[in-house]
């Protein structure tokens, strides 16, 4: 065999590896979940404000605070976002998905809120059993796209256990002129949440 036969192999051995080479990294650009494609787009929760590295607090169990997970009902429960067609009917949000219970997402974003301010030790459920913690648990009411209006609508239920005293009260965000697609709704939920999170903080104090 020449010189000339063994370099025309060489070569098309080679663009035959660099073709496969390609095929494969545009492959492992697709996720894949448990056997099935990965939807479009994760959705999440992501401070507004956040504890700087290094900070540190400490405090008597009376002055903790507890942060708990609401609780929410049905249309809450899962890891798609509620769409609220009418009155008396709702669906899902196509092609997104929340990364976990949107409960549990709003849980940390209102802890890690509080914990920016610096004021206090705080604490999500779970991770103590401090005796005489102030306590801030609620009900997460909606979460989610009213498609009557093209909004993003957060509506927390807070309620506030302190020195054995029992407070409540009702936040909301509303981003109004939301396309009803999931780039448009996850930032829109993101910035009303990140509002809900800001005002219970002030409240709490």
């Amino acid at each position: 065999m020449n010189r000339a036969t063994m370099g025309g192999k060489q070569a098309m051995h080679g663009t035959k590896l660099a073709a496969v080479l390609t095929m494969a990294l545009a492959m492992g650009g697709c996720v894949n979940l448990g056997g099935a494609k990965a939807p479009p787009l994760l959705m999440t929760l992501t401070p507004a404000a956040m504890a700087p590295a290094g900070s540190s607090l400490s405090g008597k169990p009376a002055e903790v605070l507890v942060i708990n997970e609401p609780e929410t009902d049905r249309r809450l429960s899962v890891q798609r976002v509620p769409v609220q067609v009418d009155e008396a009917n709702v669906a899902y949000l196509q092609k997104a998905l929340w990364v976990e219970r949107p409960s549990r997402l709003f849980q940390r974003l209102l802890a890690e809120t509080l914990r920016a301010k610096g004021t206090r030790l705080v604490l999500e459920a779970g991770d103590t059993q401090a005796r005489g913690a102030a306590m801030l648990s609620g009900r997460l009411v909606d979460m989610g796209y009213d498609a009557r209006s093209r909004s993003v609508v957060v509506r927390f239920d807070a309620l506030r256990e302190a020195g054995g005293a029992l407070t409540t009260r009702r936040f909301e965000a509303v981003e109004r002129g939301v396309a009803p697609d999931a780039a448009s709704v996850a930032p829109a939920l993101n910035r009303a949440a990140n509002k809900v999170a800001a005002e219970v903080a002030d409240w709490v104090g």
